[in-house]
């Protein structure tokens, strides 16, 4: 059976990296009738937020991406906590020592320090040097009061290769590669002894990660076969770029999943935009859903470069979504999305809320600008002079219009004859009618919404303040 996994730490506000991983782990277990695992690595404790867990599972729980086995849907093969496993990593770390893969280490931090200064000084490789790799079983007894790691024992190969599923077979020289730790001082292991562990024991089969653990991939080989235990497949996603092709980090607000709620883009539009980074559908579309992509999705058809995170392309994307999506669906979208904002929030209760909504449905892209098309600014600016002469004369023009006459091609004609012999733009005639730079459409705003007394009152009133 397929099992796939994500890991997240609990340091922080849920990263959209995070989800996007998650995306490609889901969809894979689904479309193989496996199952999805969360497993939550928390062994970093200078790093832990309180909080950041739930927020972690509230993030896959909006876009519906919620884990077979994890800390609170349980399963057989638990904890799925990090800090609820030390003795099963104390239990391996005994047994790798004694497999011979690994080694205890007792150099002092000043050691390390002076060490890695003198390196840098002679532009060598930052790495540890194997001071303590061979020392004797008498040695080691006489020290192990004092405070000391498990290190890592990489063969010393220098060709040594590994399979990724996206980009083949990759070539590394052992040599280069430092004796990692794996058992910290304080007893908590590391992510490189700790994810393959969990990944072994929790019969992890494809392991979906982000292209920074590339690097990492020899070490944890190694130790798998020290354990002579079968490996899980590795498929290295590329990592999500900024347009100047950085990579997205933390420090960037869009990378914090709550910035996406916050700014009223829609979960199944966030995932199908993620969908497209560094994978194509077949057919060349880029309008999908969840259970589309669960039927295409394999990860081998990850492209490995880096795609560029283009929050305009979301925008766009999700505004497609926010157009096809019913009105009552939407109604309801943008209740919940309102509920906070007691100022605006009645605006739900008025008489003409599903009017107001089938308007401004067509010029949305996010739900947060609903209140800007519906609602004029707390601050409108006035007319100019020049406005208030313009105001007048299309004032003039829109009064000649009855009532039986205020129709949408009447009003129209006469919007269009007024721009035509005055020599302003249809912009311009929409300040004038509104007082606001954009908005509603203008003619049905006009018929079905504010009626021919409000707007030549609004517009009298305008052009002579």
């Amino acid at each position: 059976m397929v099992r796939t996994r994500i890991a997240p730490s609990p340091t922080g506000f849920p990263h959209i990296g995070t989800v996007y991983q998650a995306l490609f782990n889901y969809s894979f277990a689904k479309r193989n009738k496996g199952l999805f695992i969360v497993r939550i690595e928390d062994t970093d404790r200078a790093r832990f937020v309180e909080g950041a867990e739930e927020k972690i599972f509230e993030a896959l729980d909006w876009f519906g991406l919620s884990e077979n086995e994890s800390v609170r849907a349980g399963g057989e093969l638990g904890p799925y906590k990090q800090s609820e496993r030390l003795e099963i990593y104390k239990k391996f770390a005994k047994e790798l020592n004694e497999l011979g893969g690994a080694y205890y280490c007792f150099c002092t931090k000043e050691r390390l320090d002076a060490l890695r200064s003198a390196q840098h000084a002679a532009k060598q490789p930052i790495m540890y040097d194997g001071q303590c790799r061979d020392l004797t079983k008498e040695e080691i007894g006489s020290k192990m009061d004092e405070p000391h790691v498990l290190r890592l024992k990489i063969p010393q190969t220098q060709k040594f290769t590994v399979t990724d599923g996206i980009r083949g077979d990759i070539e590394f020289d052992l040599t280069l590669l430092e004796d990692s730790v794996l058992i910290k001082s304080d007893g908590f292991p590391t992510y490189h002894f700790a994810v393959v562990i969990d990944d072994h024991l929790m019969e992890i089969t494809h392991v979906i990660r982000g292209e920074e653990w590339i690097s990492s991939l020899p070490k944890h080989v190694v130790l798998y076969d020290y354990f002579g235990w079968q490996k899980p497949l590795f498929y290295h996603t590329p990592n999500l770029r900024n347009p100047d092709k950085s990579k997205l980090s933390k420090r960037h607000g869009h990378a914090n999943v709550d910035w996406y709620k916050d700014e009223g883009f829609l979960s199944e539009a966030i995932l199908n935009f993620l969908a497209l980074m560094g994978w194509s559908h077949p057919e060349q579309i880029e309008e999908f859903d969840l259970q589309e992509f669960i039927k295409l999705f394999d990860p081998k058809d990850l492209k490995p470069v880096g795609p560029v995170f283009d929050l305009t392309k979301l925008e766009w994307l999700n505004g497609i979504y926010i157009r096809k999506m019913p009105l009552e669906i939407l109604k309801k979208r943008l209740e919940k999305f309102y509920r906070n904002d007691r100022e605006f929030s009645v605006i739900f209760d008025s008489k003409h809320i599903d009017l107001l909504i089938g308007l401004a449905q067509s010029r949305m892209k996010k739900l947060s600008e609903f209140r800007n098309l519906v609602n004029a600014p707390q601050k409108q600016r006035g007319f100019t002079d020049e406005e208030k002469e313009q105001g007048k004369e299309l004032l003039n023009v829109l009064e000649k219009i009855n009532h039986t006459d205020w129709r949408e091609d009447i009003i129209l004609n006469h919007l269009k004859n007024f721009r035509d012999q005055n020599g302003v733009s249809m912009k311009t005639i929409y300040f004038l009618v509104t007082g606001k730079e954009q908005g509603l459409p203008l003619i049905e705003t006009m018929v079905k919404i504010e009626g021919r007394d409000q707007v030549l009152g609004s517009l009298r009133k305008r052009s002579n303040e």
